[in-house]
């Protein structure tokens, strides 16, 4: 199963230095039921782009609780067993949880099939956005507006071998 796992630059630096992509159970997103239901799409490719979306949203989030990082969202897609990860049924209904999942056990970043990340481009609308959070989450239309600019910028995509580069180790 695909998993996207929502890291900031610093976080994927962490990865890359233990190997592992964070703490368990580890927070990711994935195409669940909810998230088919949510999006009304049979095309696997859709679904695994709005789980990517979530999970860069939840990449703004994380952004927002460390000052110090690189303003760009950084997504890793990587595959892990059927049933390591597994929804909240309790959130289900939440349309802050859609797509997300918990994988138990410690996933290793040799596993990863891909990164995303924003380019240098995006850093002061993703700034912005960071900085929109929280007024967005009390139900200010136009802060909402703001978050979802960073949307407007889509992730390029990396390969495994470019992270020591994408993390300052690689020349």
């Amino acid at each position: 199963m695909r998993v996207y796992v929502p890291l900031t630059l610093p976080g994927l630096a962490e990865a890359y230095k233990t190997g592992e992509l964070g703490a368990e159970p580890l927070l990711a997103y994935a195409v669940t039921p909810a998230l088919r239901e949510w999006y009304l799409s049979d095309d696997i490719e859709e679904l695994e782009y709005a789980a990517l979306n979530r999970a860069a949203l939840a990449s703004l989030r994380l952004l927002a609780a460390d000052a110090g990082a690189v303003r760009r969202r950084v997504v890793v897609a990587v595959d892990v067993a059927d049933g390591a990860a597994v929804a909240d049924p309790d959130r289900a209904l939440d349309p802050t949880a859609l797509g997300e999942v918990r994988v138990a056990g410690p996933v290793k970043l040799a596993k990863a099939a891909a990164v995303h990340v924003d380019s240098d481009d995006a850093e002061e609308d993703v700034t912005a956005a960071v900085d929109a959070l929280p007024a967005a989450d009390g139900g200010d239309d136009d802060a909402q507006f703001v978050v979802d600019g960073a949307e407007d910028h889509e992730l390029l995509w990396y390969a495994t071998q470019e992270i020591p580069h994408l993390v300052g180790w690689g020349g």
